[in-house]
């Protein structure tokens, strides 16, 4: 069926023009009666007067009458009919774009029809009723006038209408108009010339700097993206598929730049300077690189007055009547089971105190390590931890809870020495050590981390420390947030900054996922984004994000063959367990592949469950994420389950944790932030100017669902014939390049793309490739919509 319906279009191919002999024929024939016109127009000027002597009705009847036309009495008849009758010196645009229709024909593009089409139709008209106004009948010549008949009638209505002050105020107007709209000249000339009324003067040297770092990208597209598009700087020139940019207001005058795509298709740029006095300085011009945060580039990071600082609240005083009442009471106890020990001391930490002990030679590490129930209950303690031996430091450690715990909040965090100077890619920081020193790891090198704890043991704040520390680290343009969330309450919050850090499916309405059905659709968006990112790192010729995002930056990479700055993307699911539980293996096989091999291209996984049992996180997710974070769990059984070891059973909860990262084990206040700390950071952000839209993951179809039976074509897009010659053209049936061509969103550019698919002029959707083409040539496509278009 699928074969059928790819094969119907090139059915409807077939047409007088299929055979290329024809077309080459057909061209031959426009270009010599543009070529015979140009002569009869040309001699017209020169023989007007004899050959309206006679009445043009008996020209072809009448064998006696003779004209001096150079084409004869055919050309003698069109030209007066044109210069005379119709548009005057106008008229000479008629064969000029019978020239080009003809070059066409002959394969050869000298502009492009439709456009060069509408220019010229709406200049005739222009300049015929110009040339009547400003030259009236001149006297007779050629007969109405330089303007012709059209022209010269049309002006006087004018003057009737408005008078001449009216009607000169009137041209002049579409006659500026016109110029900006088919010169970038004219439009250059007018914008110098309002810089010069309402700016300073300024020194050429500093404005050609400051321009040629701008490029008057507001947008900042990519540079391509930027210079094709941007008609008021840049003159293009299309050469056997390569693009050739020469500025005109980046530069001096004594220069000339030339952004050029080599075979490699790398961007080069070179200034060469021209018409410079000998003994001059030579001037060059670096192009900037591309900076991803110019979107937004009024974005502020937010402020550290958001945060609390829950340190007032707590003395922070190290009781030391404590710590050696506790030294003491080790000692003995280790003492009545004869264990002897050479050397203790204490570390304080914000909850825990470490004491490392160096036991007498001949004690064996197990001997102490069976007396954990006997120190915590000599101590009076809960959740004493026993390390034999802490690696690295040949001691044993016994972690013993403090009497009065100290909260360890956000802001100490973010203000820390550790966090604000580090250099990570994905810098969190999660808490501090026991040893009081902030704990900032990369999640970009984890790659991804799997979360356990009880209930009310702490996990959703640490969540919230995480994206927190994120939000205070990362620029929009830098970092994208996948957030899925069962429960509906855990992460709603952030929903305020959807335009901002938010990522979902082009037709989702919610910024957090909380339907089982989407969260399924969005795992799979995600391993097409993955796939497709492997493709653009092939491409580049790298081998990770980092790598393929220097790259770009430094303008090496070509957005016109579908490069792209990519930002991290951050997926976090919350009750992975209820997920599970209601969709099974439709959430792990995706989650999975994620997890194998989304470390390279920026995408990063973390999950929270508060059941870490075998059947939730099985033998396949532990492989995947050696990053493991444990609050307090129930049992050992889950301690083991999540950490591969006891522990997470003997922490004490409110925020206390255990992260492992492959073999070691490291104990850990978590930072503490509350909901109204989240509110007012959300709302910093929110608040500021976002993206007109949350970034879009790719679109993806269920497999045995038929979209395109729903389309109906009786109700295409406006868009619909300029879409279709666009992906024609580019031999690209992507959705992105129709939302980005078009400047439309992507809700419109995927409906039009599935209105392309149902009228078969693009092939199915095929996962991460491209749709294919089903049209090799506009010619072909420009028959096909005909027909179509009288068919629905």
């Amino acid at each position: 069926m699928a074969k059928k319906e790819q094969d119907k279009p090139k059915d409807k191919k077939k047409s007088i023009f299929s055979d290329n002999r024809l077309k080459i024929v057909f061209g031959i024939f426009i270009i010599f009666l543009s070529v015979f016109l140009t002569i009869a127009f040309i001699s017209y000027l020169f023989t007007w007067k004899a050959d309206q002597s006679f009445e043009f009705s008996d020209v072809f009847s009448n064998a006696d009458i003779v004209v001096e036309n150079w084409s004869g009495k055919a050309g003698a008849w069109i030209a007066n009919l044109f210069m005379n009758k119709w548009f005057g010196l106008a008229s000479f645009s008629l064969p000029f774009i019978l020239f080009v229709i003809g070059l066409r024909f002959l394969h050869f593009r000298l502009y492009p029809i439709r456009k060069t089409l509408k220019i010229l139709i709406i200049g005739t008209i222009l300049f015929s009723v110009l040339f009547g106004f400003t030259f009236g009948t001149t006297n007779g010549f050629l007969g109405s006038g330089l303007g012709g008949g059209h022209g010269y009638f049309i002006a006087q209505w004018l003057n009737s209408l408005v008078g001449k002050p009216g009607t000169a105020f009137i041209l002049i107007v579409l006659f500026v108009a016109f110029s900006v709209y088919t010169s970038n000249l004219a439009l250059e000339w007018i914008q110098k010339l309002i810089d010069k009324i309402l700016q300073p003067k300024t020194k050429p040297e500093e404005l050609a700097a400051a321009d040629i770092e701008t490029v008057d990208n507001p947008e900042n597209k990519p540079v391509f993206d930027s210079l094709q598009n941007n008609t008021e700087n840049f003159d293009e020139e299309v050469i056997d598929e390569k693009l050739v940019f020469t500025t005109r207001k980046a530069t001096p005058e004594n220069t000339d730049t030339k952004v050029t795509l080599n075979e490699d298709n790398n961007i080069e740029l070179e200034i060469e300077p021209t018409n410079q006095n000998d003994g001059s300085d030579e001037i060059t011009y670096e192009l900037k690189d591309y900076d991803p945060t110019l979107d937004l580039s009024q974005y502020k990071l937010p402020t550290l007055e958001l945060l609390d600082d829950y340190s007032k609240n707590s003395d922070g005083q190290i009781n030391k009547d404590e710590i050696i009442a506790n030294k003491d009471k080790i000692v003995e106890t280790l003492a009545n089971y004869k264990i002897q020990i050479d050397k203790i001391k204490a570390t304080v930490g914000p909850t825990v105190t470490l004491y490392e002990i160096i036991p007498a030679p001949g004690v064996r590490i197990s001997k102490i390590k069976n007396l954990e129930d006997d120190i915590a209950l000599s101590l009076s303690a809960l959740g004493i931890r026993i390390i034999a031996p802490i690696p690295g430091r040949g001691t044993i450690g016994i972690e013993v809870p403090n009497q009065n715990p100290e909260i360890v909040s956000m802001k100490s965090i973010i203000t820390s020495k550790n966090f604000a100077e580090t250099k990570y890619d994905l810098a969190i920081g999660l808490g501090k050590t026991i040893s009081n020193e902030t704990f900032v790891f990369d999640l970009a090198k984890m790659p991804h981390l799997l979360v356990a704890g009880a209930t009310g043991q702490g996990k959703s704040v640490g969540l919230n420390a995480i994206i927190a520390s994120l939000l205070y680290k990362k620029h929009p343009s830098q970092l994208k947030f996948v957030m899925i969330d069962p429960k509906k309450v855990e992460l709603t919050l952030y929903s305020k900054i959807e335009k901002h850090f938010l990522a979902k499916l082009p037709d989702s309405e919610e910024p957090i996922i909380t339907d089982t059905q989407k969260v399924v659709y969005t795992l799979n968006s995600l391993c097409i984004e993955m796939d497709q990112r492997y493709d653009l790192l092939k491409l580049g010729s790298v081998r990770n994000i980092k790598e393929y995002n220097a790259k770009f930056i430094a303008r090496k990479l070509n957005p016109e063959l579908g490069h792209r700055y990519l930002p991290y993307i951050v997926v976090i699911v919350d009750e992975f367990a209820d997920l599970i539980m209601t969709a099974g293996r439709e959430i792990e096989g995706p989650l999975t592949r994620l997890a194998q091999l989304a470390r390279a291209i920026g995408i990063h996984l973390i999950i929270a469950t508060q059941r870490p049992s075998t059947n939730i996180i099985t033998g396949t997710i532990k492989a995947n994420f050696p990053a493991r974070l444990a609050f307090r769990v129930s049992s050992m059984i889950d301690s083991r389950t999540i950490l591969d070891s006891p522990g997470a059973n003997q922490l004490i909860g409110r925020g206390d944790m255990l992260i492992s990262s492959g073999s070691d084990l490291v104990r850990l206040q978590c930072a503490f932030i509350d909901t109204p700390e989240l509110e007012k950071i959300v709302d910093f952000i929110g608040n500021q100017r976002g993206y007109p839209t949350a970034y879009h993951l790719p679109e993806f179809t269920p497999e045995g669902s038929d979209d395109t039976l729903e389309v109906d074509l009786s109700k295409r897009d406006a868009l619909f014939d300029d879409a279709a010659r666009l992906v024609v053209r580019h031999q690209q049936g992507s959705t992105s390049l129709i939302q980005r061509k078009f400047s439309i969103g992507y809700n419109r550019a995927g409906r039009i793309i599935d209105q392309l698919e149902a009228a078969n002029i693009v092939g199915p959707f095929e996962g991460s490739k491209a749709r294919q083409v089903l049209f090799a040539d506009e010619y072909s496509l420009e028959q096909y919509l005909r027909d179509f278009a009288d068919n629905n």
